[in-house]
């Protein structure tokens, strides 16, 4: 049984060969992370397993590919990129990747939300233009933090900020209890939350689920962070909401279209932080990925 990793960047390839073991199914690189979908075909050339970092798999696509039956996705946002149950409907399952980010995607929340309270890259952009920008910033010490969605990320979040002094609450959608934590339901995390965090994977009951209803019950004044996907939030209500500054200040890590487009009309806002869904990636996160993703492909082949 083959594998082939379809769109490896040089740092993650590098990571692969040297995790590879003695006994591993065959695993051909392709060193070209900016393929097409229309490429997969080619690509994988009759190959049974796909690894897979970023690139979309159209299902009509899929029907192209020759002997594909399992794909390795490296992550847990493969809905953003393939519609897994029209895979299955093919024969081909889609294997998913959890934990290996916690800490690195946390930490990224974390410094997202710090650099929104203190209006940091916003003074950043200023100072280099030649204007001498201060702002009064929010102290977050005190403050509460509201996590919507409670797993591993949001666990990570939680244990941060309440080292930092703030108090944390958090709505899932299963019964949860976490030390420390109180769990509330999810207009009350709104409501009473000084910076909201979302922590939700995308799938068809999170889709839109943040809409212009769901802001509108944020405290004026509010610290949205998004590390999770784009799509969960109303765009359109969340930028209204931004230039009206019902909502202080975004720290966003994700966007409904990847990569964001120059004209954007998140680039042109101030009170805007982006980063380019980056907060995954760190060295300590790409090893636990990659070798997450080996012991995958040795379970397919046993």
């Amino acid at each position: 049984m083959r594998a082939v990793f379809v769109d490896a960047n040089e740092s993650l390839a590098v990571i692969t060969e040297r995790l590879e073991k003695p006994g591993d199914p065959k695993m051909r690189i392709n060193r070209n992370p900016d393929i097409k979908p229309e490429d997969y075909p080619a690509v994988l050339d009759g190959a049974e397993i796909a690894v897979v970092d970023h690139t979309a798999l159209p299902t009509d696509i899929a029907k192209k590919c020759a002997g594909l039956k399992h794909v390795v996705f490296l992550g847990t946002g493969a809905r953003s990129y393939m519609n897994p149950e029209e895979l299955a409907e093919l024969g081909i399952a889609v294997h998913l990747i959890k934990g290996y980010g916690d800490t690195a995607v946390a930490e990224s929340a974390i410094a997202l939300m710090w650099s929104s309270a203190r209006v940091i890259a916003q003074m950043d952009r200023e100072m280099r233009a030649g204007n001498w920008l201060r702002e009064d910033g929010m102290q977050l010490t005190g403050k509460t933090l509201g996590l919507v969605g409670f797993g591993g990320i949001a666990a990570e979040v939680a244990r941060i900020a309440l080292g930092s002094g703030m108090k944390v609450i958090a709505w899932n959608r299963s019964p949860k209890s976490h030390p420390g934590i109180e769990f509330v339901d999810l207009d009350a995390v709104l409501a009473k939350s000084d910076v909201v965090s979302i922590h939700l994977l995308l799938n068809d009951e999170t889709r839109g689920m943040i809409t212009r209803d769901k802001i509108a019950k944020m405290k004026k004044g509010v610290v949205l962070i998004n590390t999770a996907r784009g799509a969960i939030v109303d765009e359109q209500a969340m930028i209204d909401a931004l230039n009206s500054s019902h909502i202080r200040h975004a720290g966003l890590d994700v966007y409904n279209i990847e990569p964001l487009p120059k004209d954007h009309p998140l680039t042109k806002i101030p009170n805007v932080t982006l980063s380019a869904h980056s907060a995954f990636r760190t060295p300590e996160a790409s090893e636990n990925l990659i070798h997450a993703a080996w012991e995958h492909c040795r379970r397919i082949v046993k």
